[in-house]
Order: C-alpha cells, then structure tokens, then sequence
C-alpha cells in the first residue's frame, strides 16, 4: 500500500540497527537449529559408545552454540526493539509536524477523541510493522534456506518435506488465519475508536453531565462500549490463538513425518541411523522461526488500516504542492489588504464572509463590529492562513498570504483570540510560551499593568485555565500576548469579561505599546473606539459601513443605532 511508504521510509533510515538485528536473529536461528541437532547427534553417538574426546568436543560445541544463540538473540531485541523506537519517534514527529498546521480546521473534521486516537494509538500500533510484518519472513527464508541446506547433504526427502512444511506454515496456515480476521479486526478497529472518543468527551464534558444529571446515563453508554470492545477483542484473540494452534500443529505433523521417513530411510539403507535423532530435533527446532508468520496477517492488515487512517488524516497537507517561502519582517509595522474575500465553511449552506474587502495601513488601529456570527473572528483566522479563503485574496505587505510561511506570520502578530488556551503549570510557564527570557520583575510589570498585581508567578494554573476565572484568563492572554515583539496585533474580544474601568486600564497600556503596530481589534462594545482610525461595521458577512468614529456617528447608519442601543442599556444598568 502507498500509506506504508512512510513506514518503508522511516525503515530506511534506521538501516544500521535494522541489519544488525537481522544478522542476530539469523545467528540465534542457526545457533538454535545447530544446538538441538547437536543435542540430538551427541545422544545418538553415546549409543555406539564412542570415544571420550568425540563425547567432549559435542558436549563443548553444544554450550557454545547455547551462549551464542542467547547472546544473538540478546544483541537481535536490542538492535530490533531501538530500530523501532526510533522509528515510531520519526513517525509521531513527521506526523505531529503535518498535523499542525491543518488546525483549526481538522477539529472540525474529526472528533477530538478519535483525532487523539489517531496521535497516540494508531502511531503506537504502526511499531508491529517491522517486528511482526517485515522482520518474520525475512528470518523464515534465511534460516529456512540455510537448515535446508544443511539437511539436503543427509537427506535430499527429508529437505523436501522441511520445504514442503515451511510453505504450509509460511503460506497456509496464514492464508486461513487471514480468511477469519478482517471482519472480527474490522470491529475491533471501530469499536476502540468509539470508546476513545467517547472517554474524551465525557472527560470534557463532566461538569455539564453531572449538573444535567446525565453522567450516569453516560457512564453506562461508556461500560456497554468497554464491554462490547472486550468481547471483540476476546474474539480476535481466539482466532489468533487458533492460528498459532494450527502452526504447532503442523510443527508436530513435520517430525513426525521427519522421524517416519528417517525410519524408513534407514531400513532401505539411504540414512545412517545416528542422523535420524539429529533431523527431527532440527525439525522440532527450525519452526520456531516461522511462529510468527501465523499472526503476520493480522499485523499486516493493522498496519495498513493504520496507516491509512493516519493518511487521511493529514491528506490535505501532502496535497499541497510546496510549502510558501515568503517571510515578514517582524520590525516593521504591516499593511493589511482583503480584496473580494469570501468563505465558506464545510458543510455549511451559507457563507461566512462575502466579498469583504478591506485595507489596513500600517501603523493603524482598526476596530470590526458587529452582531454575533457577522463573520469578524473569520477575518482573524484568514489573516493567520489558519483557514484558506473560498475566493479572493488576503496580502500583507504587498505579498498574498499564499506565498507566506504560516509561521513567519505567527511570529509577526500578536494574537488573542476569545478562548485561549493555558497549560498545567505556572503564570511564569504560560506567560513564557515563546521562548524568550524575561526577568521576574518585568513579568510583575507586566502582571501589573493588566491589573493582576496580586499574581504571583508560581501560582499554579491548571489545564484550560480551570481554576481561574474568564477575566483573568484575558487578562493573562494579553499579557502572554504583550510580551512578544511583533508589530502586528490581532485581537478578538480580550476584553470582553472585564469591567468597564478594568478594561480602560488594561487597553491604555496596550494601545501605548501599540502605538506604532498595525492592530486589528474585534470587540462587540463600542466605548473607547473614538481612539480608532478605521471602524469596520459587519453585518451576515458583509461590510456594511466603514468610516472613524465621528464619520459613522454622522452618517446616523448601522453604527449610530447600535451606539444608541449601548448607551441605552448602560443607562438602564446605572439606574
């Protein structure tokens, strides 16, 4: 399958230790046959009573090839086992870095559970494709070929019947297994997704479950899924079973057959008696090898559906056909420049945004308002290529965001989007999130001004931010925002749990520090926008007006009757 490449690659790359397990397991495979075929020689000789030095020089061959087979098969896991660590790092690396910038549009796609699935369990599922697909024939033919070989110089019948029971067991006994699994693995497959993604939205969901008294109701949907998962798996597992059972017994088949056609051998003079012991303990021996080709199928097909689904996942990204090159300077302010843009989210009847066109100097402070669902924070995501445009265009600096690198954009703005995101640790970790060294004062400086003085830098936050509340969460997204140097601010509603007199000092300090950036503020209150150049009222994903403050309170339009309302409600609230 095409989807393997990746793994065949990532194979490549871990050659070196790749060839030194194989090399031990074709030594501990011949040391295990030469072993038991000299265990077996060596009671045979002592029948005849030979010499003392024959019995000395078997006995001492017998525990050099016990060392040496242990010592191999030590040197066989420990090359195999890091060739496919590694590679499952270059895997979950390659595919962590594709996966990155398909959001946020991939969690529009895909369930967060099964997308978490497909992170941790169908990379974690891809290391059976060396150690249980490719490795096991490999091993099969060379130790096969050599041991037939070593037996054809006693007996050419009896190196027949060795060909004839590896193709069974090698071809065979697999075909079988595989007739049974695709189905039941098919179920298994589908019903592990399932439960992850199910898990993950009850964790997330818990506090609204319990309060709408439906986390016993859940809780049960959750115990069938498990209980259906372990039936399915149960069934796989037998038919596995099934599979080695059939392997072993065709291994006994074997010397049996080895053990009668020697017998008969011998009687018609073809085969020295001493040789007959040896041959069936290099038969009971030489299958052991193939053991695994009875569950390869099942691997394989693992492996495969695996790699598929971690295909489909990142599709999108392998389409594209380069990645842009284009880069901004980050110690210049940018000019930003919508022209016709429309966009349509998947799915989705109507547009979000529908021939906007907008222009941004550099060094100006834009304001868009609007209703909920008017399309602002779309905006956002377009000017950071986290979404691509229907139709139209988006340039910065002259240059169309096609041609951009999506992080030569991330490192020029400085974003606040309405739900930030905050990590287990401390105020100092999320404050430091990208990279740079500040000292502790000036992180109370900063901690300071948006109004947060009590804050100390090793107070714990918790993931998502759970213990503080929505204020301080803005507050500390600013300040995350204000500690980084680009020119270019894109801010959507960061202030919209604060008070009126909070708010006035927290954007006091940021407009100061802005004062020579390009900012792009969405808000839905409209006090303070008089410091604004440009106004940008939308409507159902249009523009609608476009003026400064005084220009749209003349014009008495869209703008002037939601300030009216605004006042209204202010007024209503102080009375």
């Amino acid at each position: 399958m095409n989807e393997l490449a990746v793994l065949s690659k990532a194979m490549i790359q871990e050659r070196k230790d790749i060839i030194l397990s194989i090399l031990g397991g074709f030594i501990a495979g011949i040391a295990g046959v030469a072993l038991f075929s000299a265990s077996g020689y060596l009671i045979s000789q002592t029948v005849f009573g030979p010499p003392l030095y024959t019995l000395i020089v078997l006995t001492s061959m017998v525990k050099l090839l016990g060392l040496l087979r242990a010592a191999s098969r030590y040197g066989e896991r420990l090359y195999s086992h890091r060739a496919t660590f590694s590679m499952l790092s270059r895997l979950r690396t390659a595919f962590f870095a594709k996966l990155i910038p398909l959001t946020p549009g991939i969690l529009n796609k895909n369930r967060s559970g099964d997308l978490l699935a497909r992170i941790v369990g169908d990379v974690e599922s891809l290391q059976n494709y060396f150690l249980r697909v490719a490795y096991p024939p490999i091993m099969v033919v060379m130790v096969f070929l050599a041991t037939v070989l070593f037996t054809s110089t006693f007996s050419i019948w009896i190196a027949v019947l060795f060909v004839l029971g590896m193709l069974i067991t090698a071809f065979v006994v697999p075909g079988i297994v595989l007739l049974g699994q695709r189905r039941i693995h098919g179920r298994v497959r589908e019903q592990r997704a399932q439960l992850s993604t199910e898990v993950t939205e009850v964790l997330y969901g818990f506090r609204d479950l319990k309060v709408y008294g439906q986390l016993a109701q859940r809780e049960e949907q959750l115990q069938h899924a498990s209980a259906v998962l372990a039936a399915e798996q149960q069934r796989a597992a037998g038919h596995l079973l099934r599979g080695q059972s059939m392997h072993t017994f065709v291994t006994f088949l074997v010397s049996w057959g080895v053990l009668t056609l020697g017998a008969y051998l011998i009687m018609e003079g073809a085969l020295a008696g001493v040789f007959l012991a040896m041959l069936v303990m290099a038969s009971q021996t030489v299958f052991e090898e193939a053991t695994a080709m009875a569950t390869l199928p099942s691997y394989k097909e693992d492996s495969e559906h695996v790699a598929k689904r971690l295909t489909e996942t990142v599709q999108p990204f392998d389409e594209q056909s380069s990645q842009p090159s284009g880069t901004l300077s980050v110690n210049h302010a940018v000019t930003m420049e919508l022209s016709d843009v429309t966009f349509q989210y998947e799915g989705e009847w109507r547009p979000a945004l529908r021939d906007v066109s907008l222009h941004i100097l550099p060094g100006s402070k834009t304001a868009i308002v609007g209703p909920s669902g008017s399309g602002k924070s779309t905006i956002i995501e377009l000017l950071l290529k986290l979404r691509t445009p229907t139709a139209g265009d988006i340039r910065l600096n002259g240059i169309s965001v096609k041609e951009l690198d999506e992080s030569s954009i991330w490192q020029t703005a400085n974003v606040v989007f309405q739900q930030s995101h905050f990590f287990r640790g401390t105020i100092r970790d999320n404050l430091l999130l990208n990279g740079e060294e500040y000292a502790d004062e000036q992180l109370l400086n900063m901690l300071a001004k948006m109004q947060l003085p009590d804050t100390a830098l090793t107070d714990m936050v918790y993931e998502k931010g759970e213990n503080l509340s929505d204020g301080e969460k803005q507050r500390l997204a600013l300040a995350r925002a204000m500690l980084r140097k680009g020119r270019v601010w894109l801010l959507d509603e960061p202030t919209s749990s604060l008070d009126y007199v909070t708010e006035e000092h927290v954007l006091k300090h940021l407009y100061a520090q802005a004062a020579k950036d390009t900012l792009l503020l969405i808000c839905h209150r409209l006090t303070g926008l008089e410091e604004m150049d440009q106004i940008v009222v939308m409507d159902q994903g249009k523009v609608v007006e476009t003026g400064s403050y005084s220009e749209l309170m003349g014009q008495k339009g869209y703008f002037y009757k939601m300030k009216k309302i605004e006042q209204q409600m202010i007024g209503e609230v102080g009375v």
